[in-house]
């Protein structure tokens, strides 16, 4: 089985990562923080020392190079940004020779599962009512058959739903994907711990 912790009230970061796309995920969420943290020290000093300092610089006046330095400084920002998101929504999109391909239906209360790469493989995984719960059970997420999957090997989902719009993820997994009807989605994931 695999073990994934859930998140709570008190958790204020990301999950542990369980993959190598949420490392990535993980990674570039760091990238990103620091730059905006950056971003937010340097206007926050250039707001105090407006507030409290009565002094012009004669030369800011005229304004040719300061409007060449805030056009130039958010755009090196910016690059700064999209290359590791475009790396990583490449990354993410990517489907290379997956050993199972796991077919998933969405339905109004509970999800069918078919392994369509064995023969009669298929069940539906319905939520736990509340009153049948045990101790060590999360309600609201817990259910009667869980979906297994290999340890560290390529998996291919194909998702799609049977009535409305529903959202097929695990965090830990970096993985979250939209199961409309009439339409058949696919998405690509691995574990690298049980």
């Amino acid at each position: 089985k695999l073990f994934l912790e859930i998140s709570t009230w008190k958790n204020l970061m990301l999950q542990d990562s369980a993959s190598p796309l949420m490392e990535h995920l993980s990674y570039f969420h760091d990238h990103t923080l620091m730059v905006l943290v950056i971003i937010t020290v340097l206007v926050s000093q250039l707001l105090i020392s407006l507030f409290f300092n009565k002094f012009s610089h004669r030369f800011l006046l005229e304004g040719q190079m300061i409007e060449i330095i805030w056009t130039i400084l958010p755009t090196l920002t910016l690059i700064f940004i999209a290359i590791p998101s475009l790396r990583l929504i490449y990354i993410l999109d990517e489907i290379n020779n997956p050993m199972i391909t796991i077919k998933t239906i969405g339905h109004q209360w509970y999800w069918s599962y078919e392994y369509s790469d064995f023969k009669n493989i298929e069940f539906d995984s319905y939520m736990i009512p509340t009153n049948e719960l045990n101790l060590f059970n999360f309600r609201l997420l817990d259910v009667d058959n869980r979906i297994v999957i290999p340890f560290e090997s390529q998996i291919r989902m194909l998702i799609t739903a049977a009535d409305v719009i529903h959202s097929w993820t695990i965090p830990s997994l970096g993985v979250k994907i939209d199961a409309t009807p009439g339409r058949l989605n696919q998405i690509s994931f691995s574990s690298n711990r049980t």
